[in-house]
């Protein structure tokens, strides 16, 4: 089948399949992505029933919100998904793609949470809190 992106985590316990487009990366600076993953989040995202995820016992999901959900590798700590629990789509981190990945930057989120130690230094779109188009926590 055409359009496959696959994906794991760092040791390989976890591995996905996702098919069709991917959206483009949307970049979020918030205080939990920024905690969770040690600096933001670059994520893409497909709906549920365009992913199969191989190695699904070795993810543990952390409610960080009543919002979301966070997936990561229970075996290696890579961080790998953040789900909404009233949709039907999953985001999938970016750099969890095999290479090329044909994945392109969309915009920023979040950026008045961004950290103080790294700048911003592409020329796409920037919110402040979430975009007007993506349904995220208002933290």
């Amino acid at each position: 089948m055409d359009n496959l992106h696959k994906g794991s985590c760092l040791c390989g316990a976890v591995r996905f399949v996702a098919r069709g487009a991917l959206r483009e990366v949307i970049y979020c600076h918030c205080n939990m992505c920024r905690k969770q993953s040690g600096h933001y989040y670059a994520a893409t995202n497909v709906g549920d029933d365009m992913v199969d995820i191989e190695g699904g016992a070795n993810v543990t999901w952390f409610a960080a919100s009543d919002f979301a959900r966070r997936g990561f590798c229970s075996r290696c700590g890579s961080v790998m998904f953040w789900k909404p629990n009233d949709d039907d789509y999953i985001s999938i981190m970016a750099g969890s793609f095999e290479e090329p990945s044909s994945l392109a930057g969309g915009y920023h989120i979040f950026v008045a949470d961004k950290g103080s130690y790294y700048e911003i230094d592409d020329n796409l779109p920037r919110y402040e809190r979430s975009s007007p188009s993506l349904k995220v926590l208002e933290d």
